[in-house]
């Protein structure tokens, strides 16, 4: 007995007819005499729809026998409900990835996401065999667009409501900064009673990061007192091997203008990277970090995000046992490793002092910057826009 449901599901999906008798689903058992087996299933296929048509109302079976198909869910339907579902959610996440994007980003879990939702609806128009445009699909798109538009909804006033997280725009409406790598955004300060919040997102293994460590350890000393200072080195089989490294997950800064936050794995497993204890932290990260450490962000407007601060080669001459020689020469302004890591840290303390809004000339006689330092940080923040 031939399953004639069947024949029917496989000619939708495009199948010719030789390949559907050769189906043992559908078990068309022709006799032995017959030579082409796909040419008399064909035949066969035709007498009964024309047997059935004779035998009920042209206006019933038919019709529900097309809208049962319809409704079934083929790759066509499955990719006319993921792709506008999808693609609406990541084109929200992607401009507003706080609070959108901070569950799922857009960038690139989304963006994979979608494209094979896209291939899906591609594939299955290609391969379709029936209508492509039916009141099922219809329906079905409708839904996608409707779900997409909801989900994008709940997890912007879920973000905002719930968590507390900022709105942050996407990292293409930013405006790229003299200081090397680093880009602000049009956003509310990021602030912690009053304080301009740094937040660092990197881990202890990583040599970029350890690199880094120098130029934001040296800007928070310079306003303010710094505790909790560990010297260590960076994972001795990944590039740049041993890079000396302030671990900064362990420092406390007491200081009237800055607040330090931090995001830093110390597990020394290559890979890791480190959770995050706020809403702001994730949303900041998700934002900008681009999947990558180190990031660092100041007062939530600067951020530097895909790039070193500090090239680690720049380092290695002190790569194994000259944490402390590095530490020397940064707190003293002198010597090779002072020299590679004060452009950074300089930018580092500009952008600071622009959030705080305190002129330069105060804060230099407040914390006893010397005079190249001062400088330095005034002509750099003259040149932030």
């Amino acid at each position: 007995m031939v399953d004639w449901d069947r024949v029917e599901e496989l000619r939708e999906k495009g199948w010719d007819w030789d390949r559907i008798a050769d189906d043992p689903k559908v078990g068309f058992h022709p006799d032995t005499s017959v030579r082409e087996a796909g040419r008399a299933l064909r035949g066969l296929y035709h007498r009964q729809r024309s047997r059935e048509r004779r035998q009920e109302p042209t206006s019933v079976k038919p019709k529900k026998a097309i809208e049962e198909r319809e409704r079934r869910w083929t790759l066509l339907r499955i990719g006319f409900l993921l792709a506008p579902l999808l693609g609406i959610w990541f084109v929200a996440a992607y401009f507003v990835p706080s609070p959108v994007g901070i569950i799922v980003p857009a960038l690139p879990y989304l963006a994979l996401v979608f494209a094979v939702a896209a291939f899906l609806l591609v594939f299955g128009l290609w391969r379709a065999s029936g209508p492509r445009w039916s009141t099922a699909l219809r329906t079905t798109l409708v839904t996608g667009i409707v779900l997409g538009l909801v989900i994008a909804a709940v997890l912007a006033l879920g973000g905002v409501l719930f968590y507390g997280c900022p709105y942050l725009p996407s990292a293409a409406t930013g405006t790229s900064q003299p200081g090397p790598g680093w880009t602000s955004v049009q956003v509310s300060p990021w602030q912690e009673n009053g304080k301009v919040v740094v937040y660092f997102y990197g881990a202890t293994w990583c040599p970029y990061c350890s690199a880094s460590s120098w130029a934001l350890y040296k800007a928070l000393t310079e306003y303010g007192t710094v505790t909790g200072v560990q010297l260590d080195y960076s994972s001795a089989t990944d590039v740049y091997p041993t890079t000396p490294e302030v671990v900064l997950a362990n420092l406390q800064v007491s200081s009237s203008v800055v607040a330090f936050q931090v995001s830093e794995d110390t597990s020394g497993v290559e890979g890791s990277f480190p959770g995050t204890s706020n809403c702001f932290q994730q949303a900041y990260y998700s934002a900008y970090g681009g999947g990558s450490i180190p990031f660092a962000s100041v007062n939530g407007q600067y951020i530097h995000g895909g790039a070193t601060l500090i090239d680690p080669a720049l380092l290695q001459t002190w790569a194994g046992s000259g944490a402390s020689t590095v530490q020397s020469s940064v707190l003293s302004e002198s010597g090779s490793p002072w020299s590679v890591i004060q452009s950074q840290a300089w930018w580092v303390m500009a952008f600071i002092a622009k959030g705080s809004g305190v002129p330069v000339s105060q804060l230099a006689s407040t914390y006893h910057w010397s005079p190249a330092t001062a400088q330095s940080v005034s002509t750099d923040l003259g040149q932030i826009r």
